[in-house]
């Protein structure tokens, strides 16, 4: 009987291709809708979940100066350098502290040859590579002769490899780095691009001395990077290192920090919380589509009665009971809210899958969404569908076979 009526409802679908078509359209818009926003949402989260991991785990971010005012919209105020002997004193009094990074970092050119590239040059120790969780690719890491010395030494990102060594390997190479000739000693693995889109790899790794005395001319350290031993004591580090840095630049009580530490595990849980808020809001946005297409459906369904009544006075008079009549016209909705519903996910999903490589975030498949964006247009039509199938099983046989 289930089939019968599957098959009478698919009929009466084709029998009006248009009028079908026009009234799942509705269905088709939000169902698509919402599962193109929730692929996206879910692929931009997958890409901050990404970056923040390449940033290393359980990091804490140390910068002199603070932000006046509250809110994003406050203004930075500089603050003092950090020096060596900061650095010295986290190591001695913070603890859970795996790796501690002093850095100093400088914009310049690095040349070779004829060759020329732009980059962000980094003074610092081997620790900001166990702080970042990053490995090299070939060559070798700074010896401590070197990093006391302040040796002319580097290790290049693969991008500055890529630009100025073209098809080459770099290691043993002499490169000018901001004026001053260094040998390349390693080439750091590929990390890709960070949270604000900054290409990671764009990089050159001196040691401290050697970029705070050739090339900053002063002994300042501005940014100290900190990796955590677990992230279940990050915050615990945190206040410590706040502590310990307030005692040793002369902060009194009720005065604010003129440093900042950021905890990156804290980042990007906002940041995913923002993302998967806004993927929430906007796909309840285009579920208002579904409603918009289910008072479609209702509406054709109750033309669809008016049309069809002498028809429906037949079966009536010929023994149909009233739950037949019902499951007919229930299922006629039900089928053309489950066809845009097909034709929607098909949408969703081809439309996401064109859009990420545009976005530069990840396909993410989530078949959850997917089965209950099918599930949700099927509710749609025994909804919507609901009241016209009762109005056709209701109708009087003998006035039904009067209607012309």
């Amino acid at each position: 009987m289930i089939w019968e009526a599957f098959a009478l409802a698919l009929r009466a679908v084709r029998r009006n291709p248009m009028r079908s078509t026009l009234t799942v359209l509705g269905i088709v818009i939000g169902v698509a809708a919402v599962i193109a926003m929730v692929t996206l949402g879910s692929g931009t989260t997958a890409r901050v979940t990404q970056s923040i991991q390449s940033l290393g785990s359980n990091v804490l971010i140390v910068t002199p100066g603070a932000q006046a005012g509250r809110g994003p919209g406050g203004a930075a105020v500089a603050g003092p350098a950090f020096t060596l002997r900061d650095v010295t004193a986290i190591t001695q009094n913070v603890s859970g502290v795996n790796a501690i990074a002093p850095m100093a970092s400088a914009r310049g050119q690095v040349v070779s040859g004829n060759e020329n590239w732009p980059t962000t040059i980094v003074g610092t120790t081997n620790a900001y590579l166990d702080v970042r969780d990053w490995s090299l690719s070939s060559g070798r890491e700074f010896t401590d002769a070197e990093v006391l010395a302040g040796r002319a030494v580097c290790i290049v990102g693969s991008t500055v490899s890529r630009e100025v060594f073209v098809g080459q390997d770099p290691v043993g190479a002499t490169i000018r780095v901001h004026d001053v000739p260094c040998e390349i000693i390693g080439v750091l693995a590929s990390k890709g691009q960070a949270m604000g889109g900054n290409d990671q790899d764009d990089i050159v790794v001196l040691p401290l001395r050697t970029v705070q005395r050739r090339m900053n001319g002063n002994d300042e350290v501005t940014v100290i990077q900190l990796s955590v031993q677990s992230s279940a004591i990050t915050g615990r580090v945190a206040s410590e290192l706040t502590a310990l840095l307030r005692e040793r630049r002369h902060i009194i009580r009720g005065k604010e920090d003129d440093f900042r530490v950021l905890n990156i595990a804290e980042i990007a849980n906002t940041v995913q919380s923002t993302t998967h808020v806004l993927t929430t809001f906007l796909s309840a946005l285009a579920a208002v589509s579904l409603l918009v297409g289910g008072i479609g459906i209702m509406n054709i369904m109750l033309v669809s009665v008016t049309e069809r009544t002498r028809e429906i006075g037949i079966r009536l008079a010929v023994g149909a009971l009233e739950r037949d009549v019902l499951s007919q016209f229930l299922i006629e909705a039900v089928v053309l809210s489950l066809c845009g519903g097909l034709i929607g996910i098909a949408l969703g999903l081809s439309g996401s899958y064109i859009a990420v490589p545009m976005l530069k975030v990840p396909f993410v498949f989530d078949p959850t969404v997917v089965v209950l964006a099918f599930g949700f247009s099927g509710a749609v039509g025994v909804i919507f569908g609901f009241f016209p199938a009762r109005k056709a099983a209701r109708l009087d046989p003998i006035e039904a076979l009067r209607h012309e």
